[in-house]
């Protein structure tokens, strides 16, 4: 019987209290192992202490080029989409410098990243694929995410035909991050999923994971005043997602399907012999490596 592994994700932590509150109890009393931090988040301190209370919680850098206030540059709006980053692109030094940012903010709060991925996948533009090489490189982070969805048959037509429409990129994609020594999961899962993932909806994907290491991507959340006011999209859908991650069915699918639940931290092998967060903030900028 292969052996089925599996890092289940919540993004957006920092996002507001709300959805930090929803991804605490999704990892406490539900599957989630491992969540990744906004740094421009307006809940980004609320985000860090729960991060440090609880250290069975592992946590990445959620990167983000779109929506909200740039890091790099206080007081600078980011793009307010992705179609408004593809619209005008940032150069290679202006992502390298806002992200490299993001991540020292981490750092900074005493949180060393075990993973990157970033906020509406833009790293699949290679401009920015590049710069999060560059950066997990130079910060010896060692996952980076490989956002390409596998079951598409559970999926809406409309994100079906998306997850579909980007599959191109994958082969230049592993390439770049064979050559940075970045590793990714085997699978991943969640994108076709977001905003319709209920118990039935995950009971039915963990019924036919594949054998390896995989990715499940999740945005729970309880939806309570500050959600309400925020500018997403995903609401009401992230408490039902919390409701599915906690619930007895989805447990015993895990259970009964042989799945060990990860979090990229778990994975990380080699983070238990990494230099102090001190060592790794020291002599980091990308930005001087560039002619």
């Amino acid at each position: 019987m292969a052996v089925k592994r599996l890092v289940v994700n919540a993004d957006d932590f920092g996002f507001t209290p709300d959805v930090n509150d929803g991804i605490l109890r999704s990892h406490l009393e539900g599957i989630v192992r491992s969540t990744s931090l906004m740094a421009n988040g307006p809940a980004f301190e609320h985000a860090v202490r729960i991060a440090h209370q609880h250290p069975s919680l592992g946590v990445g850098c959620h990167l983000t080029l779109v929506q909200g206030e740039s890091v790099a540059l206080p007081g600078t709006q980011l793009p307010r989409s992705a179609g408004r980053l593809l619209a005008s692109p940032p150069t290679l030094r202006q992502a390298l410098r806002e992200l490299q940012a993001q991540i020292e903010a981490l750092l900074d709060h005493g949180i060393r990243p075990s993973h990157l991925d970033t906020h509406q996948h833009v790293h699949l533009l290679p401009v920015v694929l590049e710069a999060v090489a560059t950066l997990a490189d130079r910060f010896r982070i060692p996952w980076i995410r490989k956002p390409f969805d596998t079951p598409l048959g559970l999926a809406p037509v409309l994100r079906a035909g998306l997850a579909l429409a980007i599959r191109p990129w994958r082969i230049p994609f592993e390439e770049r991050l064979r050559r940075a020594d970045c590793r990714t999961s085997d699978y991943f899962a969640g994108f076709v999923g977001t905003g319709a993932m209920d118990a039935r909806w995950l009971v039915a994907l963990l019924a036919g994971l594949p054998g390896g290491t995989g990715e499940l991507m999740c945005h729970p959340g309880i939806c309570g005043s500050e959600l309400r006011r925020a500018d997403t999209r995903l609401k009401q859908s992230r408490e039902i997602e919390m409701r599915a991650l906690c619930s007895s069915e989805v447990r015993q699918a895990v259970a009964e399907h042989g799945i060990e639940l990860l979090s990229y931290r778990d994975l990380a092998a080699d983070v238990a012999q990494a230099p102090d967060l001190a060592g790794v903030r020291a002599g980091s900028n990308a930005l001087d490596q560039m002619p």
